[in-house]
C-alpha cells in the first residue's frame, strides 16, 4: 500500500513539512517520487519515519540519524557498527533519565514543601 504525505503525516503523527525535510535532509533514501515528484510512502517508509523519530525524540543529532540510517542501507555488513551507535545513544538516553530523575526530585521536594505551608506564590512586599 502506498501512503500520500498527508496519510502518512497522520500514520507518523508529523507534520508534512517534517516529512519534506526530513526527505530533503537524505533520511528517506527509498522513499519514491512520481514523475512530478509527488512523494509516496510505503509501510516500510513509515517504520523508517518511527525510527527517525524515536531517534530524533530521544536526542540523536539528525547527523547520526543519517548516517545510522545510511549504514542501515548497506546490510548486514554494517550491523556491529550500528548496534554500537545505538548502544552510545541508549547510554545518552540514560543519562538523559538520570538528570531528569533528579529534577523531578527537587521539583517534588519543593511541591511538598509548598502543599505542606500552604503557599503557592511569591509575595512581593
Amino acid at each position: 500500500m502506498e501512503y500520500t504525505i498527508k496519510q502518512a503525516a497522520a500514520r507518523t503523527n508529523l507534520p508534512p513539512s517534517t516529512l519534506r525535510f526530513y526527505d530533503k535532509e537524505g533520511l528517506m533514501p527509498l522513499l519514491k517520487k512520481t514523475a512530478y515528484g509527488t512523494r509516496k510512502y510505503s509501510e516500510t517508509d513509515i517504520h523508517w519515519l518511527e525510527l527517525v523519530r524515536c531517534l530524533k525524540d530521544s536526542g540523536m543529532p539528525l547527523e547520526e540519524i543519517k548516517a545510522f540510517m545510511l549504514l542501515c542501507l548497506e546490510g548486514s555488513a554494517t550491523s556491529e557498527q550500528r548496534r554500537e551507535m545505538l548502544e552510545r545513544h541508549r547510554t545518552n538516553i540514560e543519562q538523559q533519565m538520570a538528570v531528569l530523575n533528579r529534577s523531578l526530585g527537587v521539583i517534588n521536594y519543593k511541591l511538598d514543601h509548598y502543599n505542606e505551608i500552604g503557599i503557592f506564590h511569591i509575595d512581593k512586599d
